[in-house]
């Protein structure tokens, strides 16, 4: 773990640096924020700050902001400087620290900030597969696609690829492309010289430099507009990037991981994604699975999520009925671990005793397990969905109905007239003249081996 202490706390310095080594950690030294700011800026990033609390800490979250580091900053100083503490809170600290530094106190920190970036806990099946394709790829250099749905744990697995990698000892950075206004991505990735457009008051070092010799996640990277793509590809091809605003080429070493929630061979048909760049990112493809397909993951990670949450909120340790396991593992978690953290967040404040049952287990609406259970069952999705599809034909005529009906499967059956009357439980002689007054009325009728939409 990489720890940027900034000032001079008060002559415990070298105490709290020497803490910190012994608790495993990487340790740099600022005496200012414009100074730490200015090494952030080049590219000498941290994992944790470490502020004397006396310092202009809103104005440091503010700098962070403004140059998009997102890094948590713990506050330092004497016992006495309780208005301070108060204070550096307020301005967005996440902690506070008193001095003198005590060794126990600053190791659960940094293991705390540890543990967010490395906790990764799976006990199914269908994740065992997934994580031992992983472990096999992890000490290679290709270049590796995590996919699954949103909340699924795509960086989660991406951090445990890099911390079995061969450049386990260097950066891992991480960019949200989703997250980024599209201006500004390019300058995130790759950089800018002072001056390069309005607001670059100094030259950035992009997450391409600040990763060398260390491993880039690219994450949603599907929402990455295509021209940036293009830039994207050469700096993963060649290992060069250019700043924005620069005039020569900055060489790079990286790995290059890359994760999407979407179907990224459906953006490279819509022309959203670049075939060629995802031929380079997918070498590898780790598809993790939903939560709902992982059951034995459910229990494991509710009873976890349990534990921290009771111990977060200073609560005496509780745990799970065997009715509340029972209806985790049949609730559908469109949001899988993501929602299910939050959700088992919720249970421990609402449960009023030792074991949580059930009826504590409630999602954000207030509807309970076993009725989000049945709204997402088979039969209701059904249900639903003939309701939908006969909403969406009210107002229309048969005619109508019969000739989309036909012609998509026609569609279906690439123009296979044999197929397409099988299918539709028609005679060909019917379908034929069906077609020939499509045709008539002026309607596009696809040819064998065609498609409408690529007539």
């Amino acid at each position: 773990m990489r720890l940027l202490i900034i000032g001079a706390l008060e002559g415990q310095l070298s105490t709290a640096t020497k803490m910190a080594m012994d608790g495993g950690a990487k340790v740099a030294h600022a005496p200012s924020i414009e100074i730490a700011l200015s090494a952030l800026r080049g590219g000498k990033g941290a994992d944790l700050l470490l502020v004397d609390v006396m310092m202009d800490i809103a104005g440091l979250i503010a700098g962070l902001e403004a140059e998009r580091i997102a890094i948590p900053v713990v506050a330092c100083g004497v016992e006495t400087n309780a208005a301070a503490a108060v204070n550096a809170i307020r301005a967005g600290a996440k902690e506070y620290i008193p001095l003198p530094p005590d060794a126990e106190l600053i190791a659960a920190v940094i293991a705390a900030v540890a543990r967010e970036t490395s906790d990764f806990l799976y006990r199914d099946p269908a994740m065992e597969r997934v994580v031992k394709m992983a472990e096999q790829v992890a000490g290679s250099e290709a270049s590796i696609l995590i996919t699954g749905e949103s909340g699924t744990g795509k960086e989660v697995i991406a951090k445990y690829v890099h911390a079995r990698s061969k450049r386990a000892n260097k950066p891992f950075i991480s960019v949200n492309c989703a997250a980024i206004p599209e201006a500004l991505l390019e300058s995130e990735l790759f950089g800018h010289e002072k001056g390069a457009f309005t607001g670059a008051i100094a030259r950035r070092i992009g997450k391409f430099e600040e990763a060398s010799g260390g491993t880039l996640l690219l994450d949603e990277i599907s929402e990455m507009d295509v021209r940036l793509q293009a830039k994207l590809l050469r700096a993963i091809q060649e290992r060069v990037i250019d700043r924005v605003g620069g005039t020569k080429p900055v060489a790079v070493d990286i790995r290059i991981l890359a994760t999407s929630n979407r179907n990224l061979n459906e953006a490279v048909r819509e022309g959203s994604f670049r075939e060629d760049l995802l031929f380079r990112l997918n070498v590898v493809n780790l598809k993790l699975p939903p939560l709902r397909e992982r059951p034995g993951d459910i229990v494991a990670l509710s009873e976890h999520f349990v534990a921290k949450y009771a111990k977060a909120n200073g609560l005496p340790p509780r745990s799970l009925s065997a009715e509340a396991r029972e209806a985790l593992v049949k609730a559908p978690w469109p949001g899988n671990v993501r929602e299910l953290e939050n959700t088992l967040h919720r249970a421990v404040l609402l449960s009023s005793g030792d074991v949580i049952g059930p009826d504590a287990i409630v999602l954000p609406d207030g509807m309970g397990l076993h009725e989000a259970a049945r709204a997402h069952s088979p039969a209701q999705m059904a249900a639903q969905t003939a309701e939908a599809m006969s909403r969406a034909l009210v107002g229309r005529t048969v005619a109508d109905v019969e000739r989309d009906l036909i012609l998509d499967t026609l569609d279906h059956t690439l123009g296979n007239r044999t197929h397409a009357a099988n299918i539709l439980g028609i005679s060909i002689r019917t379908l034929r003249n069906k077609l020939n007054q499509y045709a008539e009325e002026g309607i596009h009728v696809p040819e064998p081996g065609e498609r409408r939409g690529a007539a």
